[in-house]
């Protein structure tokens, strides 16, 4: 189900959500963010939360799962170029104290991610490098933007096909 209004208030979202018995939910992290810090109530029904979009406020997360005793959080993330999913990433409801960043998690089925470095190598576990993604889900390219594809969608040193330079900086834990 899509949510039919332009601009959702936390009390019409919790409304619609509980006219239509939703469970399962897909919000951006800035949504998400102004949902809890207004009224996490409204997501007292819902089961799963998917979460991402950008890097998740740890701040929030811990709030959330301080007023929503039953809800599993997901943090979900992928470039558009991936089709949205790339990697997801269960949240435990006991985070580190210590935790400063929500872990984007592992690929999704039929995905691959690599971290590597500038000539597209491998970084050892726990070494900052670039990710790159490719897969079933990946795109053919930018529409007439041939440097941009040259720049971004590179020969898969790996394996067979594509892969996209992300541009984000992560590593293995």
């Amino acid at each position: 189900m899509l949510y039919p209004e332009r601009v959702p208030t936390a009390e019409e979202l919790e409304r619609v959500l509980v006219l239509h018995g939703v469970t399962s939910l897909w919000l951006t992290a800035a949504l998400f963010n102004a949902l809890i810090d207004e009224r996490p109530a409204c997501l007292s029904g819902v089961e799963e939360c998917l979460t991402g979009g950008e890097a998740l406020s740890v701040a929030h997360v811990r709030r959330a799962h301080a007023a929503l005793a039953n809800i599993q959080l997901v943090n979900g993330y992928g470039p558009t170029e991936n089709t949205t999913f790339t990697c997801c990433h269960r949240i435990p409801r006991e985070l580190a104290a210590k935790a400063s960043s929500i872990p984007i998690g592992k690929p999704i089925a039929n995905t691959q991610v690599y971290v590597v470095d500038a000539r597209l190598r491998p970084v050892p576990l726990g070494v900052p490098g670039e990710l790159v993604t490719g897969g079933e889900g990946l795109a053919r390219g930018y529409h007439a933007r041939p440097e941009l594809n040259a720049e971004r969608f590179v020969r898969n040193p790996f394996g067979a096909g594509l892969l996209y330079r992300t541009g984000d900086r992560v590593r293995w834990l």
